[in-house]
């Protein structure tokens, strides 16, 4: 679970977050919208301990993670994949090697990544194309790949910060369901910060609206029928 319990975050000449409390239980998936410079990408940043709150509390899994030591935040991010939008994929390996990579850096042993990365890469449809290298795929095709490695190890919670920026309308639906079946399939709580209306009306999940760095906003849209991907 993840609770945000009146967070603040100043900087020298803005307020990012101005007293920001919500709660996400385990296995949600929630969107978080907000006009530009509403305190969405602020809000990520802190809940991945990039950047310290002026006050507040924020708690995953009942710990507060505000006041972890430096020496223990690398072993706290590795309950959280990300994906980003601009993809951020190693362009001298390949899909497979950059799933890989992710795993054998927190020490993975090698059997394990070679039963585990065709599995990932199947389950966002990419094994054909494991041997291909991000200059040879499309913008869907990378952030599908970025969505594999999210993944690799295990983590509690998805955290997609403008997943489909990048990508074309119907990629973007098409990334935005198969996170939809990562939250339900795997049983991943999944944050989505995104400001792609069109979307988050399509899909019916929960929303948070932020605006001048608090919640003005949390409801619940309706239910969407996840399609089969692939």
């Amino acid at each position: 679970m993840i609770e945000f319990k009146n967070v603040v975050k100043e900087y020298a000449d803005v307020t990012a977050l101005d007293g920001a409390s919500f709660t996400v239980h385990d296995g949600e998936f929630v969107f978080i919208v907000g006009h530009s410079g509403a305190g969405k990408t602020t809000l990520t940043k802190v809940l991945l301990r990039q950047e310290k709150v002026t006050s507040g509390q924020i708690l995953v899994d009942g710990i507060d993670i505000t006041k972890l030591p430096e020496r223990a935040i690398p072993y706290y991010r590795r309950k959280i994949g990300m994906v980003f939008q601009d993809f951020r994929l190693f362009q001298d390996k390949t899909a497979y090697e950059n799933v890989a990579f992710a795993m054998r850096v927190v020490g993975t042993p090698g059997a394990e990544i070679r039963r585990r990365v065709p599995a990932l890469l199947r389950i966002v449809n990419m094994d054909a194309k494991a041997n291909h290298r991000p200059g040879e795929l499309s913008g869907g095709e990378q952030q599908r790949i970025a969505l594999a490695r999210a993944i690799a190890n295990n983590p509690d919670i998805i955290v997609a910060d403008e997943p489909t920026g990048n990508i074309d309308p119907k990629m973007s639906l098409d990334i935005m369901n198969m996170l939809l079946r990562i939250n339900r399939k795997l049983g991943k709580t999944v944050l989505v910060v995104t400001h792609e209306q069109n979307l988050v009306d399509t899909l019916g999940q929960r929303v948070i609206n932020i605006s001048h760095g608090n919640v003005i906003g949390d409801r619940t849209i309706g239910q969407h029928e996840m399609p089969s991907i692939g």
